[in-house]
Protein backbone atom coordinates (compact mmCIF):
# COMPACT_ATOMS: atom_id res chain seq x y z
CA UNK A 1 0.00 0.00 0.00
CA UNK A 2 1.23 3.52 -0.81
CA UNK A 3 -0.02 6.79 0.60
CA UNK A 4 0.47 10.37 -0.61
CA UNK A 5 1.54 13.13 1.70
CA UNK A 6 3.08 11.22 4.63
CA UNK A 7 4.78 13.48 7.18
CA UNK A 8 6.23 13.00 10.65
CA UNK A 9 8.33 15.07 13.04
CA UNK A 10 10.26 14.13 16.18
CA UNK A 11 13.29 15.29 18.16
CA UNK A 12 16.67 13.99 16.96
CA UNK A 13 20.18 15.28 16.20
CA UNK A 14 19.79 18.05 18.77
CA UNK A 15 16.86 19.59 16.93
CA UNK A 16 13.49 18.59 15.46
CA UNK A 17 13.64 16.44 12.35
CA UNK A 18 10.74 16.38 9.88
CA UNK A 19 10.48 13.65 7.25
CA UNK A 20 7.98 13.80 4.42
CA UNK A 21 7.30 11.32 1.63
CA UNK A 22 5.09 11.17 -1.45
CA UNK A 23 3.76 7.99 -3.08
CA UNK A 24 5.42 5.90 -0.39
CA UNK A 25 4.51 3.03 1.93
CA UNK A 26 4.04 4.10 5.58
CA UNK A 27 7.16 2.12 6.50
CA UNK A 28 9.26 4.62 4.52
CA UNK A 29 9.17 7.15 7.34
CA UNK A 30 10.21 4.48 9.84
CA UNK A 31 13.19 3.63 7.63
CA UNK A 32 14.22 7.28 7.41
CA UNK A 33 14.11 7.75 11.17
CA UNK A 34 16.12 4.55 11.69
CA UNK A 35 18.81 6.11 9.52
CA UNK A 36 18.68 9.28 11.63
CA UNK A 37 18.96 7.23 14.85
CA UNK A 38 21.97 5.34 13.48
CA UNK A 39 23.66 8.62 12.61
CA UNK A 40 23.14 10.01 16.10
CA UNK A 41 24.51 6.83 17.68
CA UNK A 42 27.64 6.83 15.52
CA UNK A 43 28.71 10.47 15.25
CA UNK A 44 27.65 12.24 18.43
CA UNK A 45 30.51 13.99 20.23
CA UNK A 46 28.29 14.21 23.32
CA UNK A 47 27.83 10.42 23.56
CA UNK A 48 30.95 8.76 25.00
CA UNK A 49 29.87 5.43 23.48
CA UNK A 50 29.59 6.67 19.87
CA UNK A 51 32.00 5.54 17.18
CA UNK A 52 33.36 9.08 17.04
CA UNK A 53 34.02 9.18 20.79
CA UNK A 54 35.72 5.77 20.71
CA UNK A 55 38.00 7.05 17.96
CA UNK A 56 38.78 10.24 19.88
CA UNK A 57 39.63 8.25 23.00
CA UNK A 58 42.26 6.12 21.26
CA UNK A 59 44.79 8.25 19.35
CA UNK A 60 47.42 6.17 17.63
CA UNK A 61 45.25 3.03 17.54
CA UNK A 62 43.11 1.69 14.71
CA UNK A 63 39.44 1.70 15.71
CA UNK A 64 36.86 -0.40 13.89
CA UNK A 65 34.15 1.83 12.39
CA UNK A 66 31.15 1.34 10.12
CA UNK A 67 31.37 1.88 6.35
CA UNK A 68 29.17 4.98 6.64
CA UNK A 69 31.51 6.46 9.23
CA UNK A 70 34.49 5.80 6.96
CA UNK A 71 32.77 7.60 4.09
CA UNK A 72 31.87 10.54 6.32
CA UNK A 73 35.42 10.83 7.65
CA UNK A 74 36.80 10.65 4.11
CA UNK A 75 34.52 13.49 3.00
CA UNK A 76 35.38 15.61 6.06
CA UNK A 77 39.11 15.10 5.45
CA UNK A 78 38.78 15.91 1.74
CA UNK A 79 36.85 19.11 2.44
CA UNK A 80 39.41 20.17 5.04
CA UNK A 81 42.18 19.79 2.48
CA UNK A 82 40.24 21.38 -0.39
CA UNK A 83 39.18 24.39 1.72
CA UNK A 84 42.65 25.03 3.13
CA UNK A 85 41.36 24.34 6.64
CA UNK A 86 38.34 26.64 6.49
CA UNK A 87 36.33 23.51 7.19
CA UNK A 88 38.10 21.87 10.14
CA UNK A 89 36.80 18.70 11.85
CA UNK A 90 39.94 18.47 14.03
CA UNK A 91 39.17 21.42 16.33
CA UNK A 92 37.33 19.43 18.99
CA UNK A 93 40.15 20.00 21.48
CA UNK A 94 39.73 23.75 21.19
CA UNK A 95 35.96 23.50 21.60
CA UNK A 96 36.39 21.31 24.69
CA UNK A 97 38.78 23.87 26.17
CA UNK A 98 36.22 26.63 25.49
CA UNK A 99 33.43 24.65 27.16
CA UNK A 100 31.43 24.22 23.97
CA UNK A 101 31.84 20.42 23.92
CA UNK A 102 32.10 17.88 26.78
CA UNK A 103 35.39 16.32 27.89
CA UNK A 104 35.07 12.55 28.09
CA UNK A 105 38.62 12.10 29.42
CA UNK A 106 41.52 10.40 27.69
CA UNK A 107 44.80 11.93 26.52
CA UNK A 108 45.02 15.71 26.67
CA UNK A 109 44.08 16.83 23.15
CA UNK A 110 45.79 19.25 20.83
CA UNK A 111 43.60 22.30 20.16
CA UNK A 112 43.54 21.46 16.44
CA UNK A 113 45.14 19.10 14.00
CA UNK A 114 45.57 18.64 10.26
CA UNK A 115 43.90 16.49 7.64
CA UNK A 116 46.87 14.13 7.85
CA UNK A 117 45.87 13.30 11.44
CA UNK A 118 42.87 11.39 10.03
CA UNK A 119 44.06 8.00 8.78
CA UNK A 120 41.57 5.62 7.14
CA UNK A 121 41.79 1.98 6.15
CA UNK A 122 39.57 -0.97 5.32
CA UNK A 123 37.06 -0.95 8.18
CA UNK A 124 39.11 1.21 10.53
CA UNK A 125 40.10 4.78 11.31
CA UNK A 126 43.03 6.10 13.34
CA UNK A 127 44.08 9.47 14.69
CA UNK A 128 47.79 9.97 14.15
CA UNK A 129 47.98 12.45 17.04
CA UNK A 130 45.77 13.21 20.07
CA UNK A 131 43.25 15.43 18.33
CA UNK A 132 39.53 15.36 19.01
CA UNK A 133 37.43 15.12 15.89
CA UNK A 134 34.07 16.82 15.86
CA UNK A 135 31.72 16.12 12.99
CA UNK A 136 29.10 18.62 14.14
CA UNK A 137 29.80 20.75 11.07
CA UNK A 138 28.83 18.01 8.62
CA UNK A 139 27.19 15.04 10.37
CA UNK A 140 23.68 16.48 10.51
CA UNK A 141 23.74 16.95 6.75
CA UNK A 142 25.20 13.46 6.29
CA UNK A 143 22.37 12.06 8.43
CA UNK A 144 19.84 13.86 6.23
CA UNK A 145 21.42 12.27 3.16
CA UNK A 146 21.26 8.81 4.76
CA UNK A 147 17.58 9.35 5.56
CA UNK A 148 16.90 10.41 1.98
CA UNK A 149 18.57 7.21 0.82
CA UNK A 150 16.30 5.22 3.13
CA UNK A 151 13.21 6.90 1.65
CA UNK A 152 14.35 6.06 -1.87
CA UNK A 153 15.04 2.42 -0.99
CA UNK A 154 11.59 2.19 0.60
CA UNK A 155 10.03 3.17 -2.71
CA UNK A 156 9.11 6.82 -2.13
CA UNK A 157 8.51 8.75 -5.34
CA UNK A 158 9.60 11.97 -3.66
CA UNK A 159 10.19 13.43 -0.25
CA UNK A 160 12.28 15.56 2.04
CA UNK A 161 14.14 15.56 5.31
CA UNK A 162 14.53 18.76 7.33
CA UNK A 163 16.83 18.63 10.35
CA UNK A 164 16.66 22.09 11.89
CA UNK A 165 17.56 23.91 8.69
CA UNK A 166 19.72 21.22 7.07
CA UNK A 167 17.36 19.87 4.45
CA UNK A 168 17.20 17.92 1.22
CA UNK A 169 14.40 17.32 -1.25
CA UNK A 170 14.19 14.65 -3.97
CA UNK A 171 11.92 13.32 -6.68
CA UNK A 172 8.46 14.77 -7.10
CA UNK A 173 8.54 16.74 -3.84
CA UNK A 174 9.02 20.49 -3.39
CA UNK A 175 9.47 22.33 -0.10
CA UNK A 176 8.94 25.99 0.74
CA UNK A 177 11.98 27.17 2.71
CA UNK A 178 12.32 29.85 5.38
CA UNK A 179 15.46 30.96 7.20
CA UNK A 180 15.56 32.29 10.76
CA UNK A 181 17.44 35.59 10.93
CA UNK A 182 19.34 37.13 13.85
CA UNK A 183 16.29 39.05 15.03
CA UNK A 184 14.21 35.86 15.13
CA UNK A 185 12.20 36.69 12.03
CA UNK A 186 11.61 34.08 9.32
CA UNK A 187 12.78 35.04 5.84
CA UNK A 188 11.23 33.16 2.90
CA UNK A 189 13.95 31.83 0.58
CA UNK A 190 11.77 30.21 -2.04
CA UNK A 191 11.00 26.62 -3.00
CA UNK A 192 13.57 23.83 -2.97
CA UNK A 193 13.39 20.98 -5.49
CA UNK A 194 15.91 18.25 -6.17
CA UNK A 195 18.74 19.49 -3.97
CA UNK A 196 19.93 20.36 -0.49
CA UNK A 197 20.17 23.57 1.49
CA UNK A 198 21.86 24.28 4.80
CA UNK A 199 22.11 27.43 6.92
CA UNK A 200 24.45 28.28 9.78
CA UNK A 201 24.43 31.28 12.08
CA UNK A 202 27.73 32.98 12.93
CA UNK A 203 27.34 35.52 15.72
CA UNK A 204 29.55 38.61 16.08
CA UNK A 205 32.63 37.99 18.22
CA UNK A 206 31.33 40.22 21.03
CA UNK A 207 27.78 38.84 21.02
CA UNK A 208 26.50 37.28 24.27
CA UNK A 209 25.88 33.53 24.30
CA UNK A 210 22.48 32.72 22.86
CA UNK A 211 21.07 29.36 24.04
CA UNK A 212 18.72 29.34 21.05
CA UNK A 213 21.81 29.11 18.79
CA UNK A 214 24.38 27.16 20.84
CA UNK A 215 26.70 26.18 17.98
CA UNK A 216 30.14 27.80 18.06
CA UNK A 217 31.83 28.41 14.70
CA UNK A 218 35.62 28.68 14.64
CA UNK A 219 37.80 29.92 11.80
CA UNK A 220 41.43 28.86 11.24
CA UNK A 221 43.97 30.40 13.62
CA UNK A 222 44.31 34.12 13.01
CA UNK A 223 41.25 34.36 10.77
CA UNK A 224 37.95 35.96 11.80
CA UNK A 225 34.51 34.40 11.75
CA UNK A 226 32.25 36.67 9.73
CA UNK A 227 28.93 37.32 11.41
CA UNK A 228 25.86 36.41 9.41
CA UNK A 229 23.41 33.69 8.55
CA UNK A 230 25.09 31.73 5.77
CA UNK A 231 23.07 29.53 3.42
CA UNK A 232 24.53 27.14 0.85
CA UNK A 233 22.81 25.11 -1.85
CA UNK A 234 24.44 21.83 -2.93
CA UNK A 235 23.63 18.42 -4.34
CA UNK A 236 23.88 16.77 -0.90
CA UNK A 237 23.02 17.98 2.58
CA UNK A 238 26.43 16.97 3.95
CA UNK A 239 28.27 19.21 1.50
CA UNK A 240 25.83 22.09 2.01
CA UNK A 241 26.20 21.72 5.80
CA UNK A 242 30.00 21.78 5.68
CA UNK A 243 30.19 24.69 3.25
CA UNK A 244 28.17 27.00 5.50
CA UNK A 245 31.16 26.83 7.89
CA UNK A 246 33.49 27.67 5.02
CA UNK A 247 31.29 30.65 4.15
CA UNK A 248 31.48 31.98 7.71
CA UNK A 249 35.29 31.75 7.75
CA UNK A 250 36.04 32.81 4.17
CA UNK A 251 37.23 36.25 3.11
CA UNK A 252 34.29 38.18 1.61
CA UNK A 253 36.06 38.91 -1.68
CA UNK A 254 36.45 35.22 -2.52
CA UNK A 255 33.55 33.70 -0.57
CA UNK A 256 31.16 32.95 -3.42
CA UNK A 257 33.92 31.64 -5.71
CA UNK A 258 35.34 29.43 -2.94
CA UNK A 259 31.94 27.91 -2.21
CA UNK A 260 31.40 27.28 -5.93
CA UNK A 261 34.84 25.63 -6.28
CA UNK A 262 33.93 23.28 -3.42
CA UNK A 263 30.64 22.23 -4.99
CA UNK A 264 28.10 24.62 -3.50
CA UNK A 265 26.27 27.85 -4.25
CA UNK A 266 26.04 30.68 -1.75
CA UNK A 267 22.47 31.98 -1.68
CA UNK A 268 20.34 34.68 -0.16
CA UNK A 269 17.35 33.15 -1.91
CA UNK A 270 16.75 30.08 -4.04
CA UNK A 271 17.50 31.68 -7.36
CA UNK A 272 19.68 34.68 -6.42
CA UNK A 273 23.28 34.60 -5.24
Amino acid sequence: MTTSGLRRMRPALGTFVEVGAEDAPPAALDAAFRAIDAAQARWSFQDPASELSRLNAAPGRAVAVSPSTLRLLALARALMRASGGLFDPTLGGELVARGALPDHGGPAPLPRGTADDIELGAGWARLARPVRLTLDGIAKGWAVDRAIGALRRAGAGGGWVNAGGDLRVFGSAALAVQRREFDGSLRPLGTLRGGALASSRAAPADAPFDPAFPALLCAPAGAPVHAGVWSVLAATAARADALTKVAAACAPAVRADTIARLGGHLVDSLGAA
